[in-house]
Parts: structure tokens; sequence; C-alpha cells
């Protein structure tokens, strides 16, 4: 299910984090990363799905 959310978190990064962590403090900061840039923003996303 991991690689499902990995390519989900390329495409979409906030959607990818609240897929694993739900409404959390890092689906906020990963839409913050996404709004001022989008690398970041999948930077982010791969690394919460990889840690969670």
């Amino acid at each position: 299910m991991d690689i499902v959310r990995i390519i989900i978190a390329i495409l979409l990064p906030p959607l990818g984090v609240f897929m694993q962590v739900g409404l959390g403090k890092h689906f906020w900061i990963n839409i913050v990363l996404t709004i001022l840039g989008y690398i970041p923003g999948i930077i982010h996303a791969v690394w919460v799905i990889a840690k969670y």
C-alpha cells in the first residue's frame, strides 16, 4: 500500500500525507511546503510516508 501512497504523493503531495497521517501537523506543513514549491512538498510527503 505504501507504493500507492508514494505515487499519490508524487502527483498530489498533501493527499499522500493525508492518507498516511490524517489532518495532523504534517498535513498542514505539507500544504505550506507544496504552496511554496512543489518539490519540497513531494520530498516531505515521501519522508512522512516512509517514516510512518
